[in-house]
């Protein structure tokens, strides 16, 4: 990974968690920059990664604006293909016809790989809040456990006493 700064904000900014900014002071330039070449070469990566974070965090917009804009050459093609058809010209627009059968194919599966993607956010963020909810649990029960580890009066309490507790 480039970096993971755009991505947290991202995050962050999707599920409505408050990010503040913190003043810090900037060293002066001593050497040229290991991580950025030039600026272009930044906006390049950030740009590949907010794609990236955009296709993980919202599949289904991103493919369907993807089929959107391959489907229309497409539908103008057909209607072109259709246009001269219906003026009795039909026969040297074929190529019409067949290009724009490609690009509605190429929608058409752009669009199925939106649905499919959408399904795997929805269980990668079923399988988060599992996470979340079982580091929770895992919290809760430490603390009783640290909670029982000493009684009241100061004594331990054998680890076999406590090991049904959940």
């Amino acid at each position: 990974r480039y970096t993971y700064t755009l991505e947290t904000i991202i995050q962050a900014g999707r599920r409505n968690i408050p990010i503040t900014s913190v003043p810090i002071r900037v060293n002066g330039d001593l050497r040229p920059s290991r991580l950025v070449k030039s600026i272009p070469s930044y906006v390049r990566r950030s740009l590949i990664t907010v794609v990236r974070i955009f296709v993980v965090y919202s599949p289904l917009r991103f493919f369907s604006v993807c089929a959107a804009i391959v489907a229309t050459p497409g539908l103008i093609m057909i209607a072109r293909f259709l246009f001269h058809y219906l003026r009795g010209e039909g026969s040297g627009n074929i190529q019409s016809l067949v290009l724009s059968s490609a690009l509605l194919a190429l929608a058409g599966i752009l669009a199925m790989s939106g649905i499919l993607s959408e399904l795997i956010a929805v269980n990668r963020q079923i399988l988060e809040e599992i996470r979340i909810r079982q580091l929770q649990q895992e919290h809760r029960e430490n603390a009783l456990i640290r909670s029982l580890s000493i009684d009241r009066e100061g004594s331990k309490v054998q680890a076999g006493k406590i090991s049904g507790i959940v």
